[in-house]
């Protein structure tokens, strides 16, 4: 990944789409975790990219990339990032909405710019 943006990636793939509103608690430990998922992702057989913001109240988008229905599923069942999904609940999110797409077109532009 180069900047921000996931690059190279042709479709059909697919995108985990995670719109998320953090509470104000464990704001370290989601931090360290985020960082450490992400690291542990880009390991998982079928990974494709990462993009990821968050405003300043707290709302945030994460979306990441992956091959297949079956390494999402993998993903998902990992044990670190199980562990992560239940600290999301009790305590990093006030809400959030999961979804996964199918892309089967894709675009970007300008050329040259990030």
């Amino acid at each position: 990944m180069t900047g921000r943006f996931s690059e190279n990636l042709t479709p059909p793939y697919y995108a985990v789409i995670f719109a998320n509103q953090r509470t104000a608690q464990g704001e370290s430990a989601y931090e360290q975790a985020a960082e450490q998922l992400a690291e542990i992702a880009q390991d998982m057989p079928g990974y494709l990219g990462l993009e990821s913001t968050r405003d300043d109240t707290g709302f945030g988008i994460t979306v990441s990339y992956w091959e297949t229905e079956e390494a999402i599923r993998n993903w998902k069942m990992h044990a670190d990032h199980a562990a992560a999904q239940e600290s999301g609940k009790t305590d990093w999110y006030a809400h959030y909405e999961l979804r996964v797409a199918k892309v089967e077109r894709a675009y970007s532009g300008p050329q040259g710019r990030n």
